[in-house]
């Protein structure tokens, strides 16, 4: 559950991206780092293994405020590799909401349904229902892509990533619907006076293009 300090109207988000190993998750918050503001935006810390594949995390930190009310998203990469399932695990732990990358080469369709099973049996076990997911078909200019099948009732989002495609559209909207999802937990509106119109304005604004 989402972060909430009414003395200090300070709520704190948690977004992880998850999905197999290169299918475009540090891709998408290395995209996210260069197009949020840069007085929006901390420090982008990676740690990279062999082959350019995460080894443990990526983190990145956003902040901005609405009405005297900031909020503060922490970014999260976890990494695709069978052998790192408990480090996906241990990241995953108190996440707000997710986004799972799927990498649209018809190649990788088992292999994304795979790192999709194992995501929902690790959210059930260390987070519950308390999460807002959203899935991503990266690589959608790769070809003849998969087609863009929800693998369960979250919404789904078309990106290429490597070229910035996608990438604030999918982070937006999943922020949005966490946003929604402590809302209905914490009823947000009543302890800061903010709408969940405001919130959304306020987010799309401040995470805008960097100047």
């Amino acid at each position: 559950m989402a972060i909430v300090d009414t003395e200090e109207r300070q709520l704190t988000l948690k977004i992880v991206y998850c999905g197999p190993p290169l299918a475009g998750k540090t891709t998408n918050l290395t995209k996210l780092y260069e197009i949020v503001h840069t007085g929006n935006r901390g420090r982008l810390m990676t740690l990279d293994g062999q082959g350019d594949r995460t080894l443990f995390f990526d983190l990145l930190p956003l902040f901005f405020q609405v009405s005297g009310l900031s909020v503060r998203i922490k970014v999260y990469t976890v990494p695709g590799q069978a052998a790192h399932q408990m480090t996906r695990r241990a990241v995953l732990r108190g996440a707000d909401g997710v986004v799972f990358v799927a990498d649209s080469s018809p190649a990788m369709a088992a292999q994304n349904r795979h790192a999709y099973g194992e995501l929902t049996a690790n959210l059930e076990l260390v987070v519950g229902e308390h999460v807002a997911l959203i899935t991503q078909y990266n690589k959608r200019d790769t070809e003849s892509p998969l087609e863009m099948k929800p693998f369960a009732a979250e919404p789904v989002e078309a990106a290429t990533a490597e070229i910035g495609n996608g990438v604030l559209e999918t982070f937006l909207k999943l922020v949005q619907a966490t946003w929604a999802l402590a809302e209905s937990e914490a009823h947000l509106e009543d302890l800061f006076g903010v709408t969940e119109a405001e919130f959304a304005q306020a987010l799309a604004r401040h995470l805008g293009p960097a100047t």
